[in-house]
């Protein structure tokens, strides 16, 4: 069984310098959600983000640890949008 401080930690490892936090709703340990921002995200694709995630994560995907990942990303500057457009 995989935590979410281990997912953490795993993430911030690939992508220095990433704020992230991720929760285990369901305290199950194979069910996940994830908000990662990061410099590295400005410019790509959500697709792109998202492989730099799961590829951080891939042996924890594909042994089936991880069940289920609810992830999303965002550059610094998208961030800062999103909470604007929701306040």
């Amino acid at each position: 069984m995989v935590s979410a401080a281990q997912i953490t930690t795993l993430i911030k490892e690939a992508i220095p310098g990433a704020q992230v936090r991720v929760e285990d709703p369901y305290n199950d340990g194979q069910h996940f959600t994830a908000i990662v921002i990061a410099e590295q995200f400005a410019g790509q694709t959500m697709i792109k983000q998202h492989r730099l995630v799961n590829d951080a994560l891939k042996s924890y995907l594909d042994d089936g640890s991880i069940h289920a990942l609810q992830l999303k990303t965002y550059s610094p500057e998208q961030w800062q949008q999103a909470q604007v457009q929701v306040i």
